[in-house]
């Protein structure tokens, strides 16, 4: 892992030198001020996480990272592993609801095959990252090796630095895996002491009875595995390779210095892996939306998310995402285009 650790320590902390000066504007703007709440935090927070001044944002794009999960073979989705692949196939076709909402928010989407356990046979639009067909299952083994999830973590990276060096302003995380709620809840359990009966949820609609062998799957995992050295030896033994791609963008992001939006629960788990370890971080993460997953609201809680929206989904994909980057860049058009109170001639509070 020596090589992720060297990137990481390349990461620059952001510059807040210019938040006086965006403050400034945002209380000259004509309002009162702090009139426009959280869309105002919003956009000092992107002046200071980007590089362009005046703030920009032309190109958005959401990665989508799909990988199969050995786990599955417990019983603990809902929905069988072959959904996996036929939904990536439908990323592709352009009728899921990522695709939906993306149109809807002018949010490029690229479709990244991590490790789905089938033969795409160069589908058009696909980009082929696969490391291996799917994770091992975590009740049993560790769902990756060393080598494995250097090479997932850096395919993340790669693409995020390949999209600030294409001209994108603002990247979103998404996701699909049949039964990474699975992996991502022990991730959880691991990086933040919870228990699994506190967090474990119903995924893609389990009943109680697939809650409770859900639980005791994810029970025996952390029991076979601990303890964890590092948030990243986490990641090997009980992530996904999608978890650890959509980690590696999150870090190649704050390399590239452009800021991040994380989706709902299982984009939570790779970016709190990427934070763990790299604080540096943190300042470029944008948190989405609180998922109505059962334990995405404890998890935000013990880490101090604050996310921009609650509307009760749990889909993933990077739905919750595509919807937070139509806000996060209203914010910055607020900052550009609305009129400062000596512009426009309006007199200011006496």
């Amino acid at each position: 892992m020596k090589k992720i650790f060297d990137y990481m320590e390349t990461i620059e902390p952001v510059d807040g030198s210019r938040d006086a000066m965006v403050q400034e504007h945002l209380d000259s703007l004509t309002k009162p001020p702090g009139s426009l709440g959280r869309l105002e935090e919003l956009a000092l927070r992107f002046v200071r996480t980007s590089v362009a001044y005046p703030p920009k944002i032309s190109k958005k794009t959401i990665f989508i990272m799909a990988g199969d999960h050995g786990v599955a073979r417990e019983g603990v989705s809902a929905f069988p592993a072959e959904v996996t692949p036929q939904m990536v196939l439908n990323f592709l076709g352009g009728g899921a609801a990522i695709n939906v909402l993306a149109r809807h928010a002018g949010i490029e989407t690229v479709v990244v095959d991590m490790g789905v356990n089938f033969n795409f046979q160069d589908a058009p639009g696909l980009v082929n990252k696969k490391v291996a067909k799917g994770t091992k299952n975590i009740a049993e083994e560790a769902a990756m090796t060393a080598e494995e999830m250097e090479r997932a973590v850096f395919a993340g990276i790669e693409l995020a630095e390949k999209a600030a060096k294409d001209g994108c302003h603002l990247i979103g995380m998404g996701d699909m895996g049949i039964a990474n709620t699975t992996a991502s809840t022990a991730l959880y359990c691991a990086l933040l002491g919870l228990s699994p009966e506190a967090i474990t949820g119903p995924g893609t609609g389990l009943d109680q009875k697939g809650i409770e062998r859900k639980t005791e799957v994810i029970k025996k995992a952390l029991a076979l595995h601990a303890p964890f050295a590092t948030p990243m030896d986490a990641l090997m033994k009980l992530g996904g390779l999608e978890i650890a791609g959509l980690t590696g963008l999150v870090l190649g992001a704050a390399k590239s210095k452009v800021p991040v939006v994380v989706d709902g629960f299982i984009s939570t788990a790779a970016a709190i892996v990427a934070i763990r370890s790299a604080p540096a971080v943190l300042p470029r993460v944008f948190w989405a939306h609180i998922s109505n997953e059962r334990g995405h609201k404890r998890v935000c809680q013990e880490v101090g998310i604050r996310p921009i929206l609650d509307l009760d989904m749990r889909l993933g994909e990077g739905t919750g995402a595509a919807l937070a980057m139509s806000i996060i860049e209203a914010s910055v058009k607020i900052y550009n285009e609305m009129a400062t109170f000596k512009k426009a001639g309006v007199s200011t509070a006496l």
